[in-house]
């Protein structure tokens, strides 16, 4: 495993709109196994909520909840979903005990279908560890009302950028909306350990950050062609996902800050970063 993060600044600070998030939840085992990256998102989310004292929600995208169209969790109590096997009983203990939040579930659903998406609600879903494992580095207290979102199976990245474009305006609402996939998601490469990263990993994951940095969308929606190794980094395209609902989240002339770049098992990358709005960047 390799450490390399970037220590997150104050540049959350402003009464302005949130920025828009995008994290790799990496293995389950990121719960028990922060590395580098779960102090830094920490890190990050206690300045967010000293500088964003109106912070009052969170809307999040996870692969590990696939439906057929835009689906919105809308229970008040989402149990926390042990959604994997085979892993220590410790892991199975774990509890993200945030609420639910139907009033925001209604009003994510209305945007999107104002967006001209098709969107259906879903009482009884639970968080999958998608969601709460990334959200247990965030907010570990869990007292931020949380709604999940589910990827449309057969959604490609334009479909998902818009799926975050419709939600834009609740950044200004004092609502964090977040992508949680992964950076690189080979896992037929996945040996454990603590191995160096795989050169193709550093290669893929540079290139997206420099498309992210210099604000390249067009580059981005078109990785699959244009990242070097973009098909042996993701097999399938579930897990990069999030990432455009992020950047659909964060409008046009974001400013990026990176907030982790670790390498987990040697083809895992942790890569998240905040990207927010041009006055704040």
């Amino acid at each position: 495993m390799t450490m390399d993060t970037v220590s997150p600044s104050a540049t959350t600070a402003g009464s302005g709109a949130l920025p828009a998030l995008f994290v790799s939840h990496g293995a389950p085992l990121f719960a028990l196994e922060p590395g580098s990256t779960g102090p830094a998102l920490a890190h990050w989310a206690a300045g967010l909520r000293r500088s964003h004292p109106g912070l009052r929600g969170v809307v999040i995208m996870s692969p590990h909840w696939m439906e057929r169209g835009a689906t919105v969790m809308t229970g008040a109590r989402p149990a926390t979903w042990h959604d994997f096997g085979g892993f220590p009983p410790a892991l199975y203990a774990l509890q993200y005990p945030a609420a639910g939040d139907p009033a925001l579930a209604g009003r994510v659903l209305d945007l999107l279908r104002q967006a001209g998406i098709a969107a259906q609600g879903d009482a009884e879903r639970p968080f999958d560890h998608g969601a709460w494992v990334a959200l247990m580095h965030l907010f570990p207290q869990a007292d931020l009302p949380v709604v999940q979102v589910a990827l449309p199976a057969g959604a490609g990245p334009a479909e998902v950028h818009a799926m975050g474009a419709a939600l834009r305006g609740l950044r200004a609402q004092g609502v964090l909306v977040v992508g949680s996939g992964s950076m690189t998601h080979n896992l037929r490469e996945f040996f454990g350990g603590g191995r160096e990263p795989a050169p193709y990993v550093v290669e893929f994951s540079r290139w997206i950050e420099a498309a992210v940095e210099r604000g390249d969308l067009p580059a981005l929606l078109d990785y699959r062609r244009r990242a070097p190794h973009a098909q042996r980094a993701h097999p399938t395209e579930d897990h990069f996902l999030p990432l455009f609902f992020a950047l659909g989240a964060a409008g046009e002339g974001w400013g990026a800050e990176y907030l982790s770049r670790e390498v987990m098992y040697g083809m895992l990358a942790m890569d998240a970063f905040a990207l927010h709005a041009p006055a704040a960047a």
